[in-house]
């Protein structure tokens, strides 16, 4: 019987322990390493192949096909990202709580494969699109917008992709991670290279499909460009049942909203409470799994035994009191938050590449020769620049900062994560110098400027994307508790899907206050240039907030394992607390004796 998952315990004290398909400690000659860790990612690959085939052409096909306006096909793609992002959450939190890593993969990429072929169903029915227009109606107005039934199996299938493709992304990192042992040097080795190797592969699928796939789509036909991607899904799913014998699994541990709901509920409900002359007082003090912290000590009063939990029965129920390691869990996840909401707007820039810098490549001049590049593979630079710095972290930029720091890392999270804020700051002031240059050569000289004007801020956000995601997924995996791996990897991609979403919420707002002046389905006639500058400024303002937060941060660590650590800290921290009641003692005391 292949174990897939577990409902873990009513308490959340589930160990996590690593086993096999069959339940049985596992063998490490035997299972996990690169090769599973291989074949799970290609659930990923897969996954990435769809998306970026549909996202980074999206927008054409809704313009050109549908007559919709740019903003609102704009405000359609970044709707479908930010949601496909944001229901990463939902799929760590059913992996954590119920179903585990592996199934919930195995589930969200059949779900991915289903969303697909409804989308190739929606572009290859003729009676999902409205006539056609030709030049002239184009230029005045009059093309008939595609109407709500039309719309229906579009927005069907990209939201059934959305629900796919959050729990793949939520799931197959924390589930390739699981597959190397940190105990274990030689394994630990290989799990520094992890991050990076992954997202280098994903990106690998990224090209392809902003290569191959945007050029069928363009030049063969839509439905043939998404049936190869269902395809590929559906090969992905064979693969990941196939190599079931070589994983190793981690059992659920409950569901992590219940401990973070109980703790805050208990602090809450003894706030009144004093707190302990010392924290060894706390509720399972000694058996703590990771070390106790002095900050948000007002989550402390959760795992204070006051009278109703003196009895034993009462100890160990977790409604009357919560155990130190769950209150230091809450905790760990509360000091994800000032991170995860600086890293919101570098999301925001990113998703331009996906809808305006693509208009804008259909205004400019791309041919090669006789070759004309479809708009839509313009974005293959952006992952050409992503793989090339990804390769050049790895072997470049990480051993020279080993060399520097001295430490194994190289480069903290935290420091990857700034770089890429800077760079993407970068990239809008170059796009909205290309942007100006490109609008008056056209609306002044009547003349295309060259699209490959574009890879300036292609090259940057791309060379930003392979910092900051790296740096992103590694703080969030790293920084969370062990049981909630997968509800942070979920917390993580929540902040690309705010980053799509406020990018909606400005298009929004920056068409209501201009007028509709800055942006226009027609570029030549709008001042894109502008919007361009705002987020420039928005991302200087956020990195001086995300450099006032990272100062601050405290890396997780880890609780020291020797031989009678516990007792022998316990004694120690008890004999601190009697010298300094004893001091107290003696203090009153003379203070009594004086007349």
């Amino acid at each position: 019987m292949v174990l897939v998952g577990s409902h873990g315990e009513k308490d959340g004290s589930n160990d996590g322990t690593v086993v096999d398909f069959r339940g049985n400690p596992v063998d490490k000659s035997k299972t996990g390493g690169w090769l599973a860790a291989g074949l799970i990612l290609g659930s990923e690959l897969s996954e990435r192949i769809c998306v970026m085939g549909i996202s980074m052409n999206l927008v054409t096909y809704l313009v050109g096909d549908l007559h919709i306006s740019s903003a609102k096909s704009a405000t359609i793609v970044t709707n479908f990202m930010g949601t496909l992002n944001l229901l990463g959450l939902l799929g760590g939190f059913l992996a954590d709580a119920k179903l585990g890593r592996y199934l919930t993969v195995a589930i969200s990429a059949s779900v991915t494969a289903l969303g697909v072929i409804l989308l190739t169903l929606a572009t290859t029915i003729s009676s999902m699109r409205p006539p056609p227009c030709d030049d002239y109606r184009r230029q005045h107005h009059e093309c008939i917008e595609a109407n709500g039934r039309q719309l229906a199996l579009l927005y069907l299938a990209l939201y059934t992709t959305a629900l796919g493709g959050g729990g793949i992304k939520s799931n197959v990192s924390g589930f390739g991670s699981d597959q190397f042992d940190v105990t274990d040097p030689e394994e630990e080795k290989a799990m520094i290279f992890f991050f990076n190797r992954f997202y280098f592969g994903i990106s690998i699928g990224s090209l392809f499909a902003v290569i191959v796939l945007v050029y069928i789509q363009d030049n063969v036909g839509r439905g043939w460009g998404y049936g190869i991607s269902a395809g590929t899904m559906v090969i992905a799913v064979a693969v990941l049942l196939c190599g079931t014998p070589w994983y190793r699994f981690k059992k659920p541990q409950g569901s992590p909203l219940t401990v973070i709901w109980r703790v805050l509920f208990l602090a809450l409900k003894k706030r009144n409470q004093s707190y302990p002359s010392h924290p060894s007082l706390l509720n399972d003090y000694e058996n703590r799994k990771v070390p106790y912290t002095q900050r948000f000590k007002c989550l402390d009063k959760a795992a204070i035994l006051d009278d109703n939990c003196a009895a034993n029965a009462n100890k160990s129920n977790p409604w009357m009191v919560s155990t130190v390691t769950q209150v230091e869990e809450v905790k760990m996840v509360l000091k994800l938050l000032p991170i995860w909401s600086t890293c919101i707007l570098f999301w925001t820039i990113y998703s331009q590449m996906t809808t305006f810098t693509i208009e804008q490549a259909t205004f400019m001049y791309r041919k090669v020769g006789s070759f004309e590049i479809p708009a839509g593979s313009f974005s293959a630079f952006l992952i050409i620049s992503i793989l090339l710095f990804t390769s050049l972290n790895e072997k470049v930029f990480v051993p020279l900062a080993r060399k520097i720091t001295h430490t194994v890392q190289g480069l903290t999270s935290l420091q990857r994560i700034g770089i890429g804020l800077i760079l993407s700051i970068v990239a809008m002031v170059g796009a909205a110098i290309v942007e100006k240059e490109r609008r008056e050569m056209a609306n002044q000289k009547n003349v295309k400027k060259s699209a490959f004007w574009l890879l300036v801020q292609f090259f940057l956000v791309g060379a930003g994307e392979a910092f900051a995601y790296v740096g992103q997924l590694e703080f969030f995996i790293r920084e969370a508790p062990d049981r909630m791996k997968s509800m942070s990897t979920g917390l993580f991609l929540s902040t690309i899907s705010m980053g799509f979403f406020v990018s909606s919420l400005l298009v929004s707002i920056v068409d209501h206050v201009t007028k509709k002046s800055w942006l226009r389905s027609n570029l030549n006639k709008g001042k894109l240039n502008n919007f361009y500058w705002l987020l420039a400024v928005l991302g200087s303002l956020n990195f001086l907030v995300f450099l006032t937060l990272a100062s601050r941060h405290q890396y997780k660590t880890q609780l020291p394992i020797k031989p009678d650590s516990g007792e022998r800290e316990l004694k120690s921290l008890n004999d601190e607390m009697i010298e300094d009641l004893e001091k107290k003692a003696s203090i009153q005391s003379v203070g009594n004796a004086e007349p």
